[in-house]
């Protein structure tokens, strides 16, 4: 399937109503508003199409760019290729999902979310976050640093109040990762969230929420999943 291809089907399964919603999310106003169930399908027949993945994203749509996240393997695209994904993301869905869950599938997932962490960019610090989050959710607690995950949890205490917008709601889906994925921090992270209290994020025009770290974890813990890996950060 060719890339116009796929982009003819977006447009004819978008709609207005979806469009809409979208955009009052963070979404350019040029997306065509096609549902995710509905990119999963697609998705599913595009499995393995690594270039057409890359070429998708490099459209520059919304839709095509969730897309390509689905279809993509992380393990198989360079360093240079995800900064370029995180740092053209311009919209919350794409930066602190599609290119997360790509990212974490990549041997340097870690060392990638470090240094996004530390970028300028709102967007890309706010996909280091993330990244870093979904690195959890998908590796053992044997090859964690924990030590490090720490100093982050640390960091997030110290840092999360003068943090720029999205960052702050990244740094708080961090916590709730750590406490939820990691079970040897399950202690610290709950003090963490505790710390916390409400994160206070401006979510625009939805009726979407922050969700509390503390009682995040805690519904983790009370199901009995605490440490319960992932096979993949995608959804």
């Amino acid at each position: 399937m060719k890339v116009f291809a796929v982009m003819s089907l977006l447009k004819k399964l978008g709609s207005e109503q979806t469009r809409k919603t979208l955009v009052r999310h963070g979404a350019p106003k040029d997306i065509y508003g096609v549902k995710v169930a509905d990119l999963k399908v697609i998705a599913k027949k595009l499995k393995g199409n690594q270039a057409l993945a890359l070429e998708l994203y490099d459209t520059g749509n919304g839709d095509a760019m969730y897309l390509a996240g689905l279809v993509a393997d992380g393990a198989l695209m360079s360093r240079k290729q995800l900064d370029a994904w995180a740092k053209q993301a311009d919209w919350a869905m794409v930066g602190e999902y599609t290119v997360p869950w790509v990212a974490s599938e990549n041997p340097q997932a870690r060392e990638i979310a470090l240094a996004w962490m530390d970028a300028k960019k709102e967007g890309v610090a706010a996909a280091g976050w993330n990244t870093y989050a979904c690195h959890l959710m998908l590796q053992p607690d044997a090859e964690l640093d924990l030590k490090e995950i720490e100093k982050l949890l640390k960091r997030v205490e110290k840092e999360i109040g003068k943090a720029p917008n999205r960052v702050r709601y990244c740094m708080n889906s961090f916590v709730i990762a750590a406490g939820g994925y990691v079970k040897p921090l399950l202690a610290k992270a709950k003090a963490t969230a505790k710390k916390l209290g409400p994160v206070e994020v401006d979510m625009g025009d939805t009726a979407c929420a922050v969700p509390s770290a503390l009682g995040t974890i805690e519904k983790i813990e009370k199901m009995g999943r605490v440490g319960k890996k992932r096979k993949t950060a995608k959804c």
